[in-house]
């Protein structure tokens, strides 16, 4: 049994929602054979939410973690290929904090890969019929803390257990009174579906375009 913790984030933004907590928890209601699910729900606090992950996959003793948080304005679920080493928020987060151009980790790595077969995962979203990409930011907010922490974490005390990060796009509800792409909950599920039980049964790769122009 390949135990996966998956996480999605407490609203933020005065949002009513956020999709990921949504998403990550029909994944554990209903998971796929052989694989053992659990869900966390983070705080979208800077440092608070690093706390959480850490005391969860303690607890968990995960062979895969999958992160999953909230791009509003991205048409698609987008599976994120690099975490970078800095925090520059431009709202704050749910605790008021508001850092600019601060390290997560002091004196740790410009960057770290996500340890997904992130090609592969998209074209499984693909193939069940949910529009994905690779993407290449993961942004700077509380969703990039994160996704650093998480490999951080990974690379320097757990080096066996891989792990990454998936953006999915405003829920319908979300977006009633406004115009932004969105994606209706069970499809943004099905999406994190297919690429979870990817990444947790491969870890070769393909070779196929994935590539940004700006």
């Amino acid at each position: 049994m390949t135990r996966v913790l998956v996480t999605g984030f407490d609203t933020f933004a005065g949002e009513a929602t956020n999709p990921s907590w949504e998403a990550v928890r029909l994944l554990a209601d209903a998971p796929e054979p052989g694989l053992a699910v659990t869900a966390v729900k983070l705080s979208c606090v800077y440092g608070v939410a690093l706390e959480e992950l850490r005391a969860a996959v303690e607890r968990v003793d995960p062979d895969l973690v999958l992160c999953v948080g909230q791009a509003g304005g991205r048409p698609d679920v987008t599976v994120e290929r690099v975490a970078i080493n800095i925090d520059d928020a431009r709202i704050p987060d749910n605790a008021g904090r508001q850092p600019i151009d601060t390290p997560i980790v002091e004196a740790g790595p410009a960057a770290y890969f996500a340890t997904l077969p992130a090609k592969a995962c998209v074209a499984a979203a693909r193939a069940a019929g949910v529009p994905a990409s690779v993407s290449q930011t993961a942004g700077t907010f509380v969703c990039n803390h994160v996704f650093y922490g998480l490999m951080h974490l990974l690379a320097t005390e757990r080096p066996t257990t891989r792990g990454g990060f998936v953006h999915v796009p405003f829920s319908c509800d979300q977006v009633t009174d406004r115009v932004a792409p969105s994606l209706p909950l069970p499809t943004i599920a099905a999406g994190l579906r297919a690429i979870m039980t990817t990444a947790a049964t491969r870890t070769d790769d393909i070779t196929a375009s994935g590539g940004a122009t700006h």
